[in-house]
């Protein structure tokens, strides 16, 4: 009976990435959701990444460390991979893998690359980090014409390029960063992100009072997530003689600096799990200002635990905010914009319960099966166009199966 390439599955995946469990952020958690998955669908996945002395988290599926490096000056709790060295080549060889994915176009990434044309394996590549616009954060602006430039060429050379929203793709399409780029969206854990969360006597805990307006932070505290928009802005609301009070979740490098900014917030440090979930929902407005994120994960969890959002209108929450539904959308970096829709939601109860109904309401319908049930078949048309390779790969199972 003729094999039929309209079936094709890859049975063995590699995944490249530069952290994978020693920081916890968005693409982390996508990653290990996307693992867990495909795990569960009997695909065998290798994961190749920098690892640390301590692990942030319990990873999902098969690690292999990689020689690595700490990045200089404040980001030293990020590593760069610097390569494959032979020992690792004969691993991903050992592993014969049908297709690879590469997580960041980093030195890993290239040199994953690199090896799967040298043996005609089709790779696939996911967007995660508009690295490109991190150097308007640390006065290397001119930079970004050039790595972009590099960015383009890596991905090129990608059977498949995914990113995470419609907004993201329209970027990247006008950019010309890829020949086929597709939307792997994010899903939300509805079990652990829910409006039951809330907990006012944790809130009374922190010295927070049950009166009080809760506006929080959630992720790393380092500068490319607007960190100075976030503490400018909650200057505009104070001189305006607006009340409220701010929750920061979270932990990086400028957490000192930013504290300093916020002398009155609530700083919580690194949260997880039931924890996480937890400060989500006892809180009442959620701010995000950054405009990197390629998908606002942090925003999703915001809606998901039925807290409305203000958002830079930027590729990271334009997917997720409906201006005036669940949300609202402002000009980046724009101070009293920032300031006009926070004090709005501060002094109107009744909107801010419209707006955290109507974004739990939407949030029902992301959830990670679904999401990665998607990719898996972009995936499968990855790799028709090398179906030997797949075919010879259910031909070892069969003959090993017969053994």
């Amino acid at each position: 009976m003729p094999f039929d390439t309209r079936n094709l599955r890859p049975k063995r995946i590699a995944l490249f990435s530069g952290n994978y469990n020693y920081v916890m952020d968005g693409p982390v958690r996508a990653l290990n959701h996307l693992v867990g998955f495909l795990e569960a669908q009997g695909v065998e996945v290798l994961v190749f990444a920098p690892t640390a002395k301590e692990a942030a988290f319990r990873h999902n599926g098969t690690l292999v460390s990689v020689p690595s490096v700490a990045l200089p000056g404040s980001r030293s709790e990020y590593r760069l991979g610097l390569g494959l060295p032979r020992r690792i080549k004969r691993q991903l060889a050992a592993f014969e893998p049908d297709l690879i994915h590469l997580a960041a176009p980093d030195i890993l990434g290239w040199r994953a690359q690199a090896w799967a044309k040298k043996n005609h394996v089709p790779t696939v590549a996911s967007f995660h980090t508009r690295f490109d616009t991190y150097g308007r954060y640390y006065h290397m602006a001119w930079l970004e014409k050039y790595v972009t430039a590099l960015m383009r060429k890596f991905y090129h050379r990608c059977e498949q390029v995914y990113v995470p929203s419609d907004c993201m793709k329209t970027i990247l399409s006008e950019q010309k960063m890829a020949k086929d780029i597709r939307i792997w969206s994010r899903g939300v854990d509805a079990g652990q992100f829910n409006p039951a969360r809330r907990d006012m006597a944790w809130r009374r805990v922190m010295g927070i009072a049950d009166s009080d307006v809760v506006i929080s932070f959630v992720g790393r505290l380092v500068l490319e997530k607007g960190l100075d928009v976030f503490a400018d802005t909650l200057d505009e609301l104070k001189r305006r003689g607006v009340s409220f009070k701010a929750l920061i979740v979270g932990d990086g490098p400028e957490r000192e600096h930013f504290a300093q900014k916020l002398p009155d917030a609530v700083f919580t440090g690194y949260l997880q799990g039931s924890e996480l979930a937890r400060a989500y929902a006892s809180s009442d407005i959620f701010f995000n200002a950054s405009i990197t994120e390629t998908f606002g994960n942090v925003t999703l969890e915001a809606m998901a635990s039925a807290v409305p959002a203000v958002c830079a209108d930027a590729t990271g929450s334009r997917s997720l905010v409906t201006p005036g539904e669940n949300g609202f959308l402002v000009e980046p970096g724009n101070i009293p914009a920032f300031a006009d829709k926070l004090e709005r939601l501060i002094h109107d109860p009744t909107l801010r319960k419209s707006m955290a109904k109507a974004g739990y309401a939407m949030s029902r319908d992301r959830t990670w099966d679904a999401v990665l049930n998607r990719l898996l078949d972009n995936y499968s048309e990855a790799v028709t166009k090398y179906p030997r390779r797949v075919w010879r790969s259910d031909r070892r199972q069969d003959l090993s199966a017969a053994e």
